[in-house]
């Protein structure tokens, strides 16, 4: 059993397995769209910078084009 809060709504789910719950962490598909339409609204941001030690882990990724 999988049990989990909407990050949109609050409500709290259970399910069996994974793919009963295709929109997880979201209850629904308006509370996964609620979510994105802030994150376009510039509600939601990331605050700090990315910085050339934060990309170790990104491979082949040149560290000074984040800039």
């Amino acid at each position: 059993m999988i049990r989990y809060t909407c990050p949109t709504c609050d409500k709290s789910h259970e399910v069996i397995q994974r793919e009963d719950a295709p929109c997880r962490p979201f209850c629904c598909r308006r509370c996964q769209l609620i979510d994105l339409g802030k994150w376009l609204n510039a509600e939601y941001v990331i605050s700090d910078p990315i910085l050339p030690d934060d990309v170790d882990d990104m491979g082949d990724v040149d560290p000074t084009s984040l800039n």
